[in-house]
Parts: C-alpha cells; structure tokens; sequence
C-alpha cells in the first residue's frame, strides 16, 4: 500500500493543474490582515494562497510535507514575482518554529488529510503554539455531510473500511494517475 506522502509527491503537478484560484474565504482572511507580519500556510500545497498572502505580509512562510508539491509553490512564487517567502518541508504535527511566531496562520485543506485523531489534535496544538497571543488563525475541513461525498461515505460504513469513523479514500483521477487520496470528514459535533 503506497504511503499519504507518496501520493502527494506523485499528484502534485497535476493537483497544480486543477487548483490554481485561491479560495474566496482564504482571500477574505488575508484581506483582513491588519498589519504586514508574519504569515503561516501549513499544508501549503501548490501555494495558491501563499501568493496572496506573501503581497499583504513581511514574510510568508509555507510549509507542507512533499518536497514535490514545495517545488511546484517555488515555482509559483517564482512565476509571481514573489520574493518575501520561505519554504519547509515539515510536518504539521512538529512544526519547527519557535512560540508565538506568527500573526497568521492558515491550515487550509489540510488538516482533514492528517491519519488519526491524536494526530490532527497535535497538529491543532501545534498551530496554535505558533500563532502569536492575539494572531488570528484560519482552518478549514471537510464536512462529511456534503452530497459529494455520500457514496464515499456509505461504502466507508458498510466495508468498515476504516480507522477511525468518518476516514475514506478518494481516489485522484487525473493525468493518468489512479491513487488514493485519504480524508477525514468531520461531523458538526467534532
């Protein structure tokens, strides 16, 4: 069975390929960037939130735990003339900054790709070690009530397939690439 990491280092020129536009709610947050200070983009993908961020902050630092999917942001930082940037490679569960460091902080479309419960927990601990006293911080997830995901969801429950309830694959379909992507969908209650 291929490895989370392993799957995110070969999809990552084409995820680049479908997700270009930042998120309109990423742009709202970094629109409301009061000062230039330091910003965070953990699980930083292809950087399309970077880019935005880096325009409106002293530095953007990205990290993501692909080295594969960091060569695609450079490149796009690169392409935008961005130059206020720093990229890791590094683990959301271990970041390796010191306390209260960063103004903002954003962990978007990422957190839900963490395996295990005590993990996403740490890499929630994590965030908010990193965020300054008063920063402001944006997170998003995956509900597990979109209509998207309702078959995902209903072969996950009756093949108990599963770690942890809520856990599924989708599987990337692009480019000739047929791999496994996992998820943890939340409920209202989590």
């Amino acid at each position: 069975m291929i490895n989370d990491r392993e799957v995110w280092e070969r999809i990552a020129e084409s995820f680049d390929k479908t997700r270009r536009r930042p998120w309109s709610r990423c742009i709202e947050f970094i629109d409301s960037m009061e000062k230039k200070g330091l910003f965070l983009d953990i699980g930083c993908g292809n950087g399309r939130h970077l880019i935005p961020a880096a325009r409106r902050s002293e530095l953007a630092v990205g990290i993501d735990f692909s080295i594969n999917m960091l060569k695609v942001c450079r490149n796009n930082l690169e392409i935008n003339k961005i130059k206020n940037y720093a990229l890791l490679q590094a683990d959301a569960r271990y970041l390796p900054f010191r306390e209260e460091r960063f103004d903002y902080v954003i962990f978007v479309a990422s957190l839900h790709n963490i395996r295990g419960r005590d993990n996403r927990i740490t890499a929630l601990r994590e965030m908010k070690r990193v965020l300054k006293s008063g920063g402001k911080a944006l997170i998003s997830i995956w509900s597990r009530w979109q209509d998207r995901f309702f078959f995902h969801f209903l072969k996950e429950i009756f093949l108990r397939n599963y770690e942890e309830f809520g856990d599924i694959e989708i599987v990337w379909k692009k480019d000739n690439i047929n791999l496994p992507r996992f998820y943890h969908l939340y409920s209202r209650r989590e």
